[in-house]
């Protein structure tokens, strides 16, 4: 292997300590060798950078091990140029394994340039990606409340999601805290709390709450009904501090915002997984390949066979997925497109490649910091249309005689 960077370190990462061995020397020798071990604590990662600084070290490189290279990394960025690298990427050769020759590895690869960096966002973002990742969980964490709810009203033979569309609307809501406090539901008082727009009659509404409430069933209400409370109560505080966080990227937030089937939430999850500079990704196809958006590639003996999309990021690719499917019921290009997909290979399918051209257009509007331009549902009819007149024209040219026929070009 060609060596092509002089000094360079491989750390081999782990929970209590961290093996690192540095290769320095003439690119045109073989290198030298030092290698130490170090605490992962503060002072001990600290003693790691001074050291790697002694040895006049450029580049390091760590495996991507659970959140264990996150500590090294926050001691180690902005003094070194850090890679990250994909563990599948830089499996070591089969033998005896051991930390020193993991670490020994990572450092002869790294100093071959033979390993790319995964992509790191800057700390700004990562903060983001964490308050975009927590208030996600919330609110399956709300919804699974809700559900529970709704297992127990069923369970104590009150019926109210018969006759209201969402029992957690206005009403809904005082009525429930109504029947979790005890109270005498009838309908005088039933038409003080229900919204007079609601189109349940006040005797409907009466009929499907008298059910067979036990004490277990209003404290099991009451708990939930705390908890659900207290989670909502935590999402408009993240959304303050996600709000706050994303003040430098209004422009490209009111950007994204402009893509069919995106809203705010859509867009900050995407400046939160992604960031805003595009140069990280090499292309937009990089990108939805990094997300694991991209259709499969198994091709032996000029034979396609069966592949799936690959893993990536989970985050992004449920994000973009949600949006493919809440344009579904558009009139646009995305719509169109899906529809065509789903016409040949099924839902799924053209789920992930609705979702594989959102996050391609969402890059495209990173880069060119243009708002989304919508072509109509026809562009892709017209585009082959397009293409087969310049085809005929093209064959006209050649000396061909084009005939037409009655056949509608499809």
């Amino acid at each position: 292997m060609e060596a092509m960077i002089e000094r360079c370190a491989g750390l081999d990462v782990h929970q209590k300590s961290v093996v690192a061995c540095v290769l320095y020397g003439s690119l045109d020798k073989r290198p030298k060798k030092e290698i130490k071990t170090f605490q992962t604590t503060t002072s001990g990662l600290l003693e790691l950078n001074d050291w790697l600084t002694s040895m006049k070290v450029t580049d390091a490189v760590m495996e991507s091990t659970g959140v264990y290279w996150k500590p090294i990394w926050n001691i180690l960025e902005g003094n070194f140029q850090l890679i990250l690298a994909n563990a599948k990427h830089v499996k070591n050769v089969p033998g005896r394994k051991t930390d020193v020759k993991d670490a020994e590895w990572l450092a002869k690869l790294l100093r071959s340039g033979l390993i790319e960096s995964n992509f790191v966002p800057p700390e700004d973002i990562r903060d983001l990606r964490d308050l975009t990742r927590y208030r996600t969980k919330l609110v399956h964490n709300c919804t699974q409340e809700k559900n529970r709810i709704h297992k127990i009203l069923q369970d104590a033979n009150i019926k109210l999601t018969s006759v209201l569309s969402d029992i957690f609307g206005a009403s809904g809501r005082r009525i429930l805290k109504a029947i979790i406090s005890g109270e005498k539901m009838e309908e005088d008082s039933l038409r003080h709390i229900v919204h007079p727009k609601t189109r349940a009659s006040i005797s409907e509404i009466a009929d499907t709450i008298n059910g067979r409430l036990r004490r277990h069933h209003r404290y099991m209400l009451r708990q939930h009904w705390e908890h659900m409370e207290y989670i909502e109560q935590n999402i408009k505080e993240l959304e303050e501090q996600i709000s706050h966080c994303l003040k430098p990227y209004q422009k490209e937030l009111e950007l994204l915002d402009t893509i069919p089937g995106v809203n705010k939430n859509g867009a900050a999850i995407i400046i939160s997984e992604i960031g805003v500079d595009m140069s990280v990704f090499k292309s937009d196809k990089h990108l939805a390949s990094w997300a694991g958006v991209s259709p499969g590639n198994n091709e032996s003996a000029g034979k396609k066979k069966h592949s799936r999309t690959k893993k990536g990021n989970k985050a992004l690719k449920t994000l973009v997925a949600e949006c493919a499917l809440s344009t579904l019921s558009q009139n646009n290009r995305i719509s169109s497109f899906q529809k065509r997909i789903m016409k040949r290979q099924g839902k799924m399918k053209a789920r992930i490649a609705t979702a594989n051209l959102i996050l391609k257009i969402a890059y495209n509007i990173l880069i060119t910091h243009e708002p989304y331009q919508e072509l109509g549902p026809d562009y892709m009819k017209e585009k082959q249309v397009s293409k087969e007149l310049k085809m005929v024209e093209y064959l006209k040219r050649k000396g061909y005689k084009i005939t037409p026929t009655d056949q509608e070009i499809a």
